[in-house]
């Protein structure tokens, strides 16, 4: 039973992020301090604030996750988002930080 309501709520949680995804693109959002593109090595900046904004809005309650793929972590960030009151470039931080 466990399982099937942990799938269940994978797959969820999956729709979320394409549904959010899909609306922030129609929308022509970006974050002002986008997230450096894809290279083979994290950008310290964003590490280290991506860590800094983890430990102070996250730590609370968590402990460091295990490497997750980015679409699960996205998804966990935006919705915790609204329960640290984090704001749009902290949890930008906090997601280049888990995934990266």
């Amino acid at each position: 039973m466990k399982s099937l309501l942990a799938i269940i709520f994978a797959v969820m949680l999956t729709a979320g992020v394409t549904f959010a995804g899909n609306a922030a693109t129609q929308r022509g959002t970006t974050t002002p301090n986008a997230a450096p593109a894809s290279s083979t090595e994290p950008n310290p900046q964003w590490m280290l604030e991506g860590e800094k904004q983890y430990r102070v809005n996250c730590g609370r309650c968590h402990q460091p996750p295990h490497k997750f793929p980015p679409r699960v972590m996205a998804t966990a960030v935006r919705h915790m988002r609204v329960r640290a009151m984090l704001t749009e470039d902290d949890m930008h931080y906090v997601l280049y930080y888990l995934t990266h």
